[in-house]
């Protein structure tokens, strides 16, 4: 509770997570990434004004604040190495004792008109050359380091920086080389993209590198519009109040995804499940394997959140669609599967009804 306060008082108020209504696969996709990142991040496609952007703030906001090695720019963890750049790690095998503080959880915005320089940080060549050191100016994925890299209008976004984008996703570590120079530092961070379908699609290859994809819909129930529009008034005119009345459901939310990133090492996958998933796979003739390593994880991150240390069948059936209708092979002229076709499949590879896979 105090720390949602400390919170408030220092940064600009956010819409609370709890109080989005409806886009339940939105939120749960986003849930389940922060749980484990090396899901591969969401792709969130949908029409204006469906509360993409706002969905992902209030994931940032929400989230449990992370221990760092104070003054270090790529927000380094203290102990895990994978987490900490690399002049960090020769501090501490020096014998350095490591200051640390609590920040809260970094979201970084990639603007479109971003450089690959802005996006992966520069090396002054001059001063490398001239005085023997690597002279290095951070860029947009060190801050994003352990935290959230949100590109709105990932499908306007050049081709070039969005595989940059995903290659550091998926390897954790950013690699910035100049005239025989070169330096790395982690970049670990879940990366969310958001695009209106109209303005065009992501080509196949890219979509394929995403670990889950959403297609939202402009909700069309009036009553839930009319919620919507109260709940957005209520909090524009007292963000405060608005918050305060929030407050224990955030922080029933928070501690849930604190336990379950604690938590997630310990689940399994029963082999029986893995191969049925794999079954799955083949039936659609989805290229690659991502597919069947993206519902395996995705899984286990829905078990975690559960609270539960083994995956079920209704954890696969959860998560399948949004880990494979964007791998589909399907016709130039088509927009993706909103997910039919994997049900279908699903239902068939795991013999249960396609009423109750729905």
């Amino acid at each position: 509770m105090l720390v949602v306060a400390s919170m408030n008082l220092e940064r600009r108020p956010v819409f609370p997570f709890t109080a989005i209504v409806g886009q339940e696969e939105m939120k749960l996709a986003l849930l389940l990434n922060v749980i484990d990142p090396r899901i591969g991040g969401v792709l969130i496609m949908g029409d204006r004004g469906t509360g993409k952007s706002t969905t992902i703030r209030a994931l940032a906001d929400l989230l449990p604040q992370i221990e760092v090695v104070k003054g270090d720019p790529f927000n380094s963890h203290p102990r895990q190495r994978d987490l900490m750049s690399d002049q960090v790690w020769e501090r501490l095998q020096a014998g350095e004792t490591l200051e640390t503080t609590w920040i809260q959880v970094p979201m970084v915005d990639l603007p479109l008109g971003a450089t690959e320089d802005r996006v992966c940080g520069t090396l002054d060549i001059e001063r490398a050359l001239s005085q023997g050191v690597k002279a290095f100016e951070p860029g947009l994925l060190a801050k994003a380091n352990r935290g959230i890299l949100y590109v709105d209008e990932v499908n306007l976004l050049d081709d070039h920086l969005v595989d940059v984008l995903l290659d550091a996703a998926a390897s954790g570590w950013n690699t910035v080389e100049r005239e025989g120079i070169s330096i790395r530092h982690p970049a670990r961070f879940v990366l969310v993209g958001s695009g209106n379908p109209e303005e065009g699609e992501l080509r196949p290859q890219l979509l394929d590198r995403f670990g889950m994809f959403v297609r939202i819909e402009t909700v069309r129930d009036p009553a839930l519009r009319v919620q919507i529009v109260e709940e957005r008034s209520q909090f524009d005119a007292d963000p405060q109040a608005f918050l305060a009345k929030y407050a224990e459901a955030q922080q029933r939310l928070r501690e849930r995804i604190e336990k379950a990133q604690h938590l997630l090492p310990a689940v399994g996958v029963d082999p029986d499940l893995r191969l049925k998933i794999s079954g799955v796979c083949a039936a659609l003739e989805i290229d690659g394997l991502r597919g069947d390593i993206v519902t395996n994880r995705a899984a286990k991150a829905l078990a975690a959140l559960e609270g539960r240390t083994e995956v079920t069948v209704a954890d696969i059936r959860r998560v399948i669609s949004l880990c494979l209708r964007h791998r589909l092979r399907k016709d130039p002229l088509e927009t993706i599967d909103s997910g039919y076709k994997v049900e279908k499949a699903f239902s068939e590879v795991f013999q249960v009804s396609l009423e109750s896979a729905a």
